[in-house]
């Protein structure tokens, strides 16, 4: 019997169909389904219609928009001076960085919400602000390590070339290393804005009484409504999907990793 190398997506396939494909169509029936089991558009009318899950949509998009903004403008100037520097300790200090991440995620916000204490005294006084404190702490490396791979892999001499025909520090900047980096700023900003719409320990653990997609989705299931839950999962997924299709431009990569738009 002669083996094909497709044969070792066999066990990939089994488990997309086992743990992928099967619980989302599980999420769809309850979806479009009432408790009798009858097709129904009412959980997704409700959902468009309901102020309280709309304020929670609109209260998790600001906080990952904020998040993602706040990442991006303390991970950016990071990854660009390790980039661009000449320090033998880069591998060193992007591990400073990483080495939180290894650390259990409830200790460490556990340690910034006594800070936050400290500073702050009653931290249900800033619930927002908290809340894109601690997403920022705990997603601000999935930030800084794409713009710094792409950033790194950057030909040098394209930066020359521009210094060479005139264009300053600023112009080269602006119009050489910014475009090329995109690619890098997009995938930082996909990994940090997504799963901060849903992450809602950290609300919970800085004491945030106000409900986010997730704690909505968790709500709904805890309260035996599977249908709404399901059908606000639904619309989370296709909110994400939409997301990534919107940031995901095809592009032409030089041979150092840059995208040449």
């Amino acid at each position: 019997m002669r083996f094909s190398r497709k044969n070792l997506g066999i066990p990939y396939a089994v488990f997309l169909l086992l743990f992928v494909v099967a619980p989302l169509i599980v999420i769809v029936i309850y979806a479009f389904t009432n408790g009798q089991g009858q097709f129904t558009l009412e959980n997704l009318t409700g959902f468009f219609t309901d102020p309280n899950t709309m304020g929670t949509l609109f209260y998790s998009l600001a906080i990952a928009f904020v998040t993602t903004v706040v990442c991006l403008l303390l991970a950016y100037p990071i990854a660009y001076i390790l980039a661009m520097s000449e320090l033998k300790t880069k591998s060193v200090i992007i591990m400073v960085f990483v080495l939180p991440m290894w650390i259990n995620f409830s200790l460490r916000i556990t340690a910034l919400k006594e800070v936050l204490t400290l500073i702050e005294g009653n931290l249900a006084r800033y619930p927002f602000t908290n809340a894109v404190v601690g997403i920022t702490y705990d997603f601000l490396p999935f930030m800084i390590l794409p713009i710094y791979t792409t950033l790194s892999k950057l030909d040098g001499a394209l930066r020359e070339a521009a210094m060479d025909l005139g264009a300053d520090d600023l112009h080269t900047f602006l119009q050489v290393t910014l475009p090329l980096s995109v690619p890098g700023i997009v995938s930082g900003v996909s990994m940090v804005f997504l799963p901060a719409m849903t992450n809602y320990v950290v609300l919970d653990m800085l004491y945030n009484s106000t409900y986010i997609m997730g704690s909505l989705i968790g709500s709904y299931f805890s309260a035996y409504n599977w249908h709404g839950g399901s059908m606000i999962a639904l619309i989370l997924l296709a909110i994400i999907c939409l997301f990534t299709l919107l940031t995901t431009e095809p592009g032409e990569e030089n041979e150092r990793g840059g995208a040449l738009l």
